[in-house]
Order: C-alpha cells, then structure tokens, then sequence
C-alpha cells in the first residue's frame, strides 16, 4: 500500500502543481508572448501598408512624370504654333511695309517727273521767248504775255 499511497499522493502533488502553474505562471508567461505575436503582426502589417504605400507613390509619381511630359509637349507645341504665327505675321507686316513703300516711291517718282515737266515746260517756253525775240528783234515781256506763255507750255 505504500506504493499505492506514494502514487496517489504523487499525484494529488502533480495535479496542484498544474493546478498553480496554470493558474499564476501560465498567465505571466502567455501575456508578454501574446504581447510579442500582437507587435509582430502589427509590424507585419505596417510593413505591407508600407508596401502598398510605395507602389501607390510610386504610380502616383509615374503618372506625375507622364503629364508633366504630356504638358511640356503641349507648351512646345504651342511654342512652335506661336512663333510660326509671328514669322507670318512678320511676313505679312514686311510686305504690307514693302508694298507702301514702292507705293510711296512710285508717288514721290510721279511727283517729281511732273515737277521736272512743268520745269522743263517752263524753260522751254523762256527759250522759245528769247528766241522770238531774237528773231523778232524786240523784247517780249514775259508778265504781259503770260496766258500766251501758258498756252505755248501746255502745248509743248
């Protein structure tokens, strides 16, 4: 019966052994392991939102770059439209200029060949009054006879 008792007892001491180890220690051991699995799993998380964070920037970064590529073409484009707008404009303004230009020459051109008619008209008549006063051997006053004068510049 010794053995038996020893074994019973043995096992009473077993049983209150669990009994205050699951009750006191298992807790205080659970505790700080669940602790750590907690800020584990949050770090696993943080860590693929920081993932997914990354690749969100990331695209959003790309598509960033791509309209900022699309805008500076844009602004060359109408860089390019505007300064062939000028050069035509300058064009058209140069020729607009050219053309009032010749347009005054060809004016101050008639201006002064009329000038040099009534000139020449002018002298031509002086001359042919001396002549006939040459040949009529008498001076002709040349503000008396200044409608004869005219007539013979006219008709020259």
């Amino acid at each position: 019966m010794n053995i038996n008792l020893t074994l019973v007892i043995q096992m009473v001491v077993f049983a209150i052994l669990i009994w205050a180890t699951m009750k006191f220690v298992w807790p205080m051991i659970l505790g700080p392991m669940e602790e750590r699995s907690r800020k584990i799993a949050q770090g696993l998380a943080a860590g693929q939102e920081g993932e997914k964070a990354l690749t969100e920037a990331r695209d959003k970064s790309d598509s960033i770059i791509r309209e900022a590529r699309e805008r500076a073409t844009q602004i060359i484009d109408q860089a390019q439209h505007r300064a062939n707008d000028l050069i035509e404009q300058a064009k058209g303004t140069a020729t607009a200029e050219s053309q009032r230009l010749v347009a005054a020459a060809h004016q101050q051109i008639e201006l002064d060949a009329t000038h040099a008619r009534e000139s020449l008209r002018r002298e031509v008549a002086q001359i042919a009054v001396k002549a006939a006063s040459k040949l009529l051997e008498r001076e002709i006053d040349p503000r008396a006879h200044a409608d004869l004068i005219d007539k013979l510049a006219t008709q020259i």
